[in-house]
C-alpha cells in the first residue's frame, strides 16, 4: 500500500482508474519503473477490459517498450502519428512453421485476424486483403488494408519475408497516393502505411526519412525467445533507439523524445 501511494500520488488518476481496475491489476503495475509505463498499461487494461492475466501478458511481452521503440523512429516532422505502432511485432501467436512463404504469413494472419489486431493495437478494423489498385493500364496489389477509428485513417500493412529494402518505400508511397486519391473520405486523415519485415536496419530507415512520407517500418518475430534472451534483446534495441535520439538532438527540429528501459526485475522481487 505504501508503494501504491508513492507510485500513484495523483489522486485524480486514482479516482479515474480505481473504479475500473482491481487491486490485483494494481499489483501488476507496481514493478514498473516510471509513471508513463504504469499509466500506459493501466489505460490499456481499462480500454480493452483486460483481465489480470492478460495485463500480465502485455507487460511480459513489453508492449510499452516496443511502442517506445517505434516512436523513436519518428521525427517531429513525421506524418506517422506517435503511439500508432510497435517495433518489433510479436507474431508468435500465428504459430507459423519453418520455411514459411509470404503467402503463408498473410494466410496465418487472416486465419486469426483477431489475435493479429490485438497485437497490432487499438482501434483497428480489417477491411481487405490483396486489394487491387488499378493505375492506368496496370494493376498493383497491396497485402492488407485496415481502418483505424482512433487515427481516423486507412492503414496499409505490407508483409516482407527478408530484410528491409529501400525499394519498399516507393511501393508504399504508390499505395498511399492511390488510396489518398481514390478511397479517402472527406473527414479522414491521409492514409499511412507500415512495412513489416523479418529484419530491418533502423539506421537505413532513419536515413530514408520514411516517417515523413507517412510510412513506418517494423520488424516482426514469429518466435518468442526465452524470457532472458527476449528481455536482453528488447533492452539492446531500446538502448540503440536512445542513442539515435541523442544524436538527433543536435539537429534543427530534431526529435527530443526520451526513452528509458522501464521494467526492472529486481523491482518485482522487492514487492
Amino acid at each position: 500500500m505504501m508503494r501504491f501511494a508513492d507510485n500513484f500520488a495523483d489522486l485524480s488518476i486514482v479516482a479515474t482508474l480505481s473504479p475500473q481496475l482491481s487491486w490485483s491489476h494494481i499489483i501488476e503495475l507496481l514493478p514498473l519503473k516510471t509513471d508513463e509505463a504504469r499509466l500506459f498499461y493501466a489505460q490499456d487494461a481499462v480500454n480493452r477490459r483486460l483481465n489480470v492475466r492478460d495485463l500480465r501478458k502485455q507487460i511480459s511481452r513489453k508492449a510499452y517498450e516496443r511502442r517506445e521503440i517505434a516512436n523513436a523512429a519518428l521525427s517531429e516532422q513525421s506524418a506517422v502519428p506517435f503511439n500508432a505502432f510497435k517495433d518489433p511485432f510479436l507474431l508468435d501467436i500465428l504459430d507459423l512453421k519453418d520455411n514459411y512463404l509470404e503467402a503463408d504469413l498473410e494466410k496465418a494472419i487472416l486465419a486469426d485476424i483477431q489475435k493479429f489486431i490485438l497485437e497490432f493495437g487499438r482501434g483497428f478494423s480489417f477491411i481487405e486483403s490483396q486489394k487491387r489498385l488499378p493505375i492506368g493500364n496496370e494493376t498493383t496489389v497491396l497485402d492488407l488494408l485496415f481502418y483505424n477509428r482512433i487515427l481516423k485513417r486507412l492503414v496499409v500493412v505490407e508483409l516482407k519475408l527478408g530484410t528491409f529494402k529501400a525499394a519498399y518505400k516507393g511501393q508504399m508511397e504508390l499505395f498511399l497516393a492511390w488510396l489518398n486519391e481514390n478511397e479517402r473520405e472527406e473527414d479522414e486523415e491521409a492514409p499511412i502505411g507500415i512495412i513489416l519485415c523479418a529484419s530491418a536496419n533502423r539506421k537505413k530507415v532513419e536515413m530514408l526519412k520514411m516517417d515523413m512520407a507517412g510510412i513506418a517500418v517494423a520488424e516482426y518475430w514469429t518466435e518468442l525467445p526465452p524470457k532472458a534472451v527476449f528481455e536482453q534483446k528488447i533492452k539492446d534495441i531500446m538502448e540503440e533507439a536512445q542513442e539515435r535520439l541523442e544524436r538527433r538532438k543536435s539537429l534543427p527540429g530534431g526529435n527530443q523524445k526520451q526513452l528509458d528501459y522501464f521494467y526492472d526485475e529486481k523491482d518485482e522481487e522487492e514487492i
